[in-house]
Parts: C-alpha cells; sequence; structure tokens
C-alpha cells in the first residue's frame, strides 16, 4: 500500500494479497470492514508464512494479544479444542485468523466486521471469533435465506449463508437502523395499513434473492453478492464519509454500494479476474484509483 494513503485519499482499488498490504494501512481508520473470504469447501487454503508475525495492542482487559489471539491462552485453548476436534479445519482458520486479526487492528473504535460464511465455517467461526474478539464484542448472527438454485432430495435443501457480526468496541460502535430500506411485512393484515405503507425494520434473518445470472445486476464474477445486502449492511453501520474496507472483494459489489452512498473505500483482491471485472464496473466512478502492489 503506498504510503501517501491518508483518511483524505481517493477511494481504493488494489490489486494484491491482502496479507501483504494490510499491514501498511493505519491502525482503526475504517468504520466498517465486509469480508467475504473463499468458502472452505475444499478445506485447502493458502497459510500464512510460519515466520510472519504482527503484534496487536489492546488496552484495558485485553492488552495483551499476538497472533495467538486477543485473549491469550483462552484463545490457544479454544483454538487448541476446535482444530483437535477437525482438523480439517486447521488449515482454513490459519488463513483467515491473520487476517482477521488484521481486520481488528484496522476497524475503528466505533467499528463493526461482517464476516460472511456459509454453513461449513460459521459455528467453527463463531466460537473462534467469541474467544479472539471478545464474546461481549458479537453483536448478531444474521441469516442471509434465498431460494434458488438445485434442490436437495435427501436431505434439506441448504438455502442460507451466515453473516457474523462483531464489533471493535461493544460500548460505542456506531449503528443507524432507522437509515436501512424497510422491506414489506409478510403479515400485512396483521398491522395498521400505516405500517404497511412503511415497511418493517429488517430482523437478523435477511430473505433476499441472489444475483439472477439473466439480470441487469450480474457482472459475470462467480461469487457475486447482491447489493441489497451490501447495501444494508453499509447504510447502518457507516456514516457517509466514512471508509468502508472490503479485503476479498470478488466483483466489487462493496465498493460500489459505498459509492452510491456517499461512502469512501479501500477493495483488494489477488485475482486478475476480481480486478477486470471491478475496472470495468467501476468506469464511470471518479476519484477511483487502481493500484497494482508487486
Amino acid at each position: 500500500m503506498p504510503n501517501a494513503w491518508s483518511q483524505t485519499s481517493p477511494s481504493r482499488v488494489i490489486h494484491a494479497d491482502n496479507l501483504s498490504v494490510l499491514p501498511s494501512m493505519p491502525d482503526e481508520a475504517f468504520t466498517l470492514i465486509y469480508l467475504d473470504p473463499p468458502f472452505n469447501t475444499g478445506r485447502k487454503q493458502k497459510r500464512q508464512s510460519t515466520t510472519s508475525k504482527r503484534t496487536v495492542k489492546k488496552d484495558g482487559a485485553h492488552a495483551v494479544g499476538t497472533i495467538t489471539g486477543f485473549k491469550g491462552q483462552l484463545y490457544e485453548r479454544i483454538k487448541g479444542d476446535l482444530l483437535g476436534y477437525d482438523d480439517q479445519f486447521e488449515d482454513y482458520w490459519a488463513f483467515l485468523e491473520p487476517r482477521l486479526i488484521e481486520a481488528w487492528r484496522l476497524l475503528a473504535d466505533d467499528g463493526t466486521l461482517y464476516l460472511h460464511l456459509d454453513y461449513r465455517e460459521a459455528h467453527y467461526a463463531k466460537v473462534l471469533l467469541d474467544a479472539l474478539f471478545g464474546r461481549e464484542s458479537f453483536l448478531n448472527e444474521i441469516i442471509w435465506a434465498y431460494d434458488y438454485g438445485a434442490k436437495s432430495k435427501n436431505r434439506w435443501p441448504t438455502k442460507h449463508d451466515t453473516i457474523l457480526v462483531y464489533v471493535k468496541n461493544p460500548t460505542a460502535y456506531y449503528f443507524d437502523s432507522s437509515t436501512v430500506d424497510r422491506e414489506p411485512y409478510m403479515a400485512p393484515g396483521l398491522v395498521t395499513p400505516e405500517k404497511v405503507a412503511k415497511g418493517k425494520l429488517p430482523t437478523d434473518v435477511w430473505w433476499h434473492t441472489i444475483v439472477s445470472p439473466t439480470g441487469k445486476e450480474k457482472t459475470g464474477y462467480p461469487t457475486q453478492k447482491p447489493i441489497g445486502i451490501l447495501r444494508r449492511i453499509i447504510q447502518a453501520s457507516s456514516r457517509e464519509g466514512d471508509w468502508v474496507l472490503d479485503f476479498f472483494a470478488g466483483s466489487g459489489t462493496t465498493g460500489a454500494v459505498a459509492a452510491a452512498l456517499g461512502r469512501r473505500f479501500v477493495l483488494v483482491d489477488q485475482n486478475p479476474e476480481s480486478i477486470a471485472v471491478i475496472k470495468e464496473r467501476f468506469a464511470l466512478l471518479p476519484d477511483v484509483e487502481f493500484v497494482d502492489e508487486p
């Protein structure tokens, strides 16, 4: 990441391995971090180098912390128990853990992390994040439910993702549900016409279709997430002018929505296909800088 990066910099799209550029970003620079890491369907991910270590500072009760976790020995014990229970998960967590530690450092004191996972990883990640970030920093488990794709006949079809929500400071985080787009009541006959017209605030279960393969929103990127999902997240957990970070940028939906809502953003992805899609998608956006890191 160029040394000239600051809070007054233009929004940026960085072509790089995220772990190589995150350490150069300033502490507590982002109000919102949304992460949609590769789902661990194959269980094999690129590990952090065993010679690369970073120390994370945290005040008060969490003063001692390194890459072994903000919770010290408690975190190490829980991690060891879980990874011993399912040693196939160990490689994925070794990939994800150093990036989550960087995410915590980069979050502003009033900041929020949204970690988007599927059912294979969410239960492990929840326990580990409770120990890593602090259980008091857990805000929500959001279920994004959809109904599209193949239908299983030998089990209940899997039609949801999980988004784990953690805050940096549980007594000072920013959240404003009044700015979020409302949705229709599922039983409008049970509420007043005024409430029907206004709509209701979303709960922690979000019914939202996936990006249609034939819709105008589609970019062609295989793991693209819907604008509606990111819009809800960015509306609630950031203000106009705040910085938003997504270091598994994919199709660039986080940046597209952040720009439309008046936020500034940094996107990082090492996949050339991702960067090509984002460049095409952002062709008309002003003040976006593209950076290639070695």
